[in-house]
């Protein structure tokens, strides 16, 4: 009887396990670069109909919002450095300097 539990168990589980290593129908160039196109989009995006042209003026802000963070995070370290204190606010060290 435990046999036979343990033969059910075995193939209910390889049963389960089999989605895992079928074929998923990509061609992977190399280890986890397997991304290949839609039929009838080009291999590249730039440059064709599919490519979005962002605003530089766009993309530049999460540059900018990097420099402010920093910038913020720099008063900070030095406010703490200063009192011996880390405060997270900066409006409230940033009034009493």
């Amino acid at each position: 009887m435990r046999t036979f539990v343990y033969a059910a168990a075995l193939v209910v589980g390889s049963a389960l396990a089999l989605p895992a290593v079928a074929y998923d129908g990509q061609k992977c160039k190399a280890a986890g670069n397997c991304w290949e196109p839609k039929p009838g989009f080009p291999d590249k995006v730039a440059g064709s109909k599919y490519d979005p042209k962002h605003d530089p003026k766009e993309v530049s802000k999460q540059a900018e919002s990097i420099k402010q963070m920093e910038e913020r995070n720099r008063q900070r370290i030095e406010n703490a450095k200063k009192t011996g204190k880390f405060e997270y606010d900066i409006a409230k060290f940033s009034q009493a300097n």
